[in-house]
C-alpha cells in the first residue's frame, strides 16, 4: 500500500504548526452540537465515542488538542508555581503530576463547525489552570485564525467575562452526575496569552522527553 494511502496519528503524525507556539495546528475532537463525548483513541488515532453526554452539560467551543504535545512533569512544573504563587496550596507543597495526555484547548469561533476529527489554525490567548484529582489538565483557550468576530483578541483580557464563566462552569461540572455533586476539578487561576506559550512549550517538551528521549 502506498505511504499516501496511510492517514497520519492526529497525536504522533500531525505537527503543531511552523509559527507554533503563536498559531497553532489543533485536532478537534468534540464541538458544540455534540450529544456524546468524542476522544481519539491512543493507540490507533481513531475518533472513538468516549461516552454520551447523559447530561446537560454542552461543550461551548470547538474542543482537542495540541499534536505532539503532552502533559507531562514540565507543564506540571508549572502547576505547582502557580499554586504556590498564588496561595491555592494553602502553604502546603502539593504534588502535581500531568495528566499523560496531550494538551487540551477551546477554540472560540463565531462560524458553526458541524463536526469533529478536523485539523483547524488557531491563535492561542491564554487559557486556564485545571486540577483534576492532582493532575495538571490545563485548557487553553485560542482563536480561530481568520475569524471574522474573534480575530482582533489578542489575549485572556479581550475575553468577556461571561464567556470565561461559561467555559470554567463546563469543565468543572461536565464529569459531574445527580448522583455525584462534588467536583475533583479546580480551576486555579486564568492565565494570559504568554503564560499559554509557556505552557504549550512545557507540553512540547514533555513529549519530546517522553517519545524522543530530549528535551
Amino acid at each position: 500500500m502506498k505511504p499516501e494511502h496511510f492517514r497520519a496519528h492526529p497525536w504522533h503524525g500531525v505537527t503543531p504548526g511552523e509559527r507554533c507556539p503563536e498559531v497553532i495546528t489543533a485536532y478537534i475532537e468534540i464541538v458544540p452540537t455534540d450529544t456524546v463525548k468524542f476522544e481519539v483513541d491512543k493507540a490507533s488515532g481513531i475518533l472513538r465515542i468516549d461516552r454520551p453526554q447523559r447530561y446537560s452539560n454542552i461543550c461551548p467551543a470547538m474542543y482537542g488538542f495540541i499534536p505532539q504535545t503532552l502533559c507531562g512533569d514540565q507543564v506540571a512544573k508549572l502547576c505547582m508555581d502557580a499554586l504556590a504563587r498564588t496561595g491555592a496550596d494553602g502553604g502546603v507543597q502539593h504534588q502535581i503530576v500531568g495528566d499523560a495526555d496531550p494538551v487540551d484547548i477551546c477554540i472560540l469561533t463565531e462560524r458553526v463547525v458541524h463536526h469533529g476529527d478536523i485539523l483547524v489554525s488557531a491563535r492561542p490567548i491564554g487559557g486556564l489552570r485545571l486540577v483534576d484529582k492532582g493532575e495538571a489538565d490545563d485548557k487553553l483557550i485560542a482563536v480561530l485564525e481568520g475569524d471574522p468576530a474573534f480575530d482582533n483578541w489578542r489575549d485572556i483580557t479581550d475575553c468577556p467575562a461571561a464567556l470565561l464563566n461559561r467555559l470554567s462552569h463546563y469543565f468543572l461540572t461536565y464529569k459531574l452526575s445527580p448522583e455525584t455533586m462534588v467536583s475533583q476539578c479546580h480551576i486555579v487561576e486564568t492565565f494570559s496569552r504568554e503564560e499559554a506559550y509557556r505552557v504549550i512549550q512545557a507540553s512540547l517538551g514533555d513529549y519530546r522527553s517522553s517519545y524522543w528521549g530530549s528535551r
